[in-house]
């Protein structure tokens, strides 16, 4: 459960608590060094595996789907992803009640925090599915987990915008003011360099040019770190909050 400052902690007994903030730094840190270790092992040790082309042209970095479909990267990204999905659902939750809070007498915000809930679910499944069937096993499955991870993100993002902006108009706090700052900046970052890899994988394929599909890991490694910053603004949204994991006292019934 998440705890405010004004919380009732003498009705629980705490076995765990965080402040919201290191919560939010581990959850990110998973997946992150996850893929700087599947990136690094990939290069060092199956360099021509993870960087080989269908059309055989010179490529010097892997995709991620590469980086993260081979022993023992397969698993080093498995295990991040899935001690991270659980933090993530429920940060997607803390939002919601969040926006519940702060939207009550406002039903169009209201409806989009609910879409809100919904793309950012999606998203965390996506990544599940991308992440635990892989490129080489069945390709299909793989790719649209991909898709939706990538469509729910950008979704996501956007709504979030949305809210943040109608919180700037009526709320004058230098943390959220700062949050979504930054929340707008990192979505048209990563708007872009969706935009570029885009572009270079299709070329890539149509045309077999040396290199371009290293463009094309570069900013799809662009698009995921841009994603785990725009989550990491939660060290703003909820930095005076606490992770809090209780057990009622002996005395309570139910």
């Amino acid at each position: 459960m998440l705890q405010g400052p004004y919380g009732s902690l003498d009705r629980d007994r705490p076995l765990i608590r965080l402040q919201f903030t290191g919560f939010a730094v581990g959850t990110v840190l998973l997946p992150l060094t996850g893929l700087i270790g599947c990136l690094f092992i990939a290069l060092v040790y199956h360099y021509e595996d993870a960087t080989y082309t269908h059309c055989h042209v010179s490529n010097y970095l892997p995709s991620i789907s590469a980086a993260i479909s081979r022993v023992p990267e397969r698993y080093i990204w498995r295990c991040c992803i899935g001690l991270h999905s659980a933090p993530r659902y429920l940060v997607s939750a803390a939002y919601f009640s969040f926006y519940r809070s702060r939207f009550a007498k406002r039903l169009p915000e209201l409806l989009l925090s609910g879409l809100v809930l919904l793309c950012s679910l999606a998203e965390n499944t996506g990544l599940l599915l991308l992440t635990y069937v892989s490129s080489t096993e069945t390709y299909s499955v793989h790719k649209n987990g991909f898709i939706v991870f990538i469509a729910s993100s950008l979704l996501h993002m956007l709504f979030t915008c949305r809210l943040w902006q109608v919180i700037r108009r009526h709320y004058v706090n230098p943390e959220e003011m700062t949050s979504y700052r930054w929340k707008l900046r990192l979505f048209l970052f990563n708007v872009s360099c969706c935009a570029a890899a885009a572009y270079f994988f299709r070329r890539h394929n149509k045309f077999c040019e040396s290199g371009v599909y290293t463009l094309f890991a570069l900013f799809e490694y662009l698009v995921v770190f841009s994603n785990m910053a725009f989550h990491m603004t939660a060290f703003w949204d909820f930095g005076s909050k606490e992770v809090l994991v209780a057990t009622p006292p002996e005395d309570k019934r139910y």
